[in-house]
């Protein structure tokens, strides 16, 4: 059974990091699974986003998976985030993505949910 795990919690709620464990749990077990980060679950892929050092930090948690990390493009771009390719081209001084994302339109998640045999969003 396949699964797709779509995130739209920001990292400072609950079930952004329950999304995660899920995921964990999933790929310890061997099942197929996708995720997409949408709305303000692209906050995530934010490299420059602080997190003290005594809270685990849920990005470098996701970097540790060995699993694509697709982020809505427009969603991340409508929040402060970008990669190098849409800084230049929307002429923006600088980018922030996190290593290990990658930034896709909404016709990928269209494409999981179609592929996908369940669908959870947190």
């Amino acid at each position: 059974m396949s699964t797709l795990l779509l995130i739209t919690a920001a990292p400072s709620v609950i079930h952004a990091w329950h999304a995660f464990e899920l995921t964990k749990a999933l790929l310890i077990q061997k099942q197929q699974v996708r995720v997409f980060f949408y709305q303000d679950g692209v906050t995530v892929a934010n490299r420059l986003l602080w997190v003290p050092d005594d809270q685990r930090n849920l990005c470098k948690e996701w970097q540790k998976l060995s699993i694509r990390l697709p982020v809505c493009v427009s969603a991340a771009l409508a929040r402060g985030i970008t990669d190098q390719d849409n800084a230049a081209r929307h002429q923006l001084h600088a980018d922030n993505l996190a290593s290990g994302f990658e930034l896709v339109g909404l016709g990928e998640l269209a494409d999981a949910v179609q592929s996908s045999d369940r669908l959870l969003r947190f």
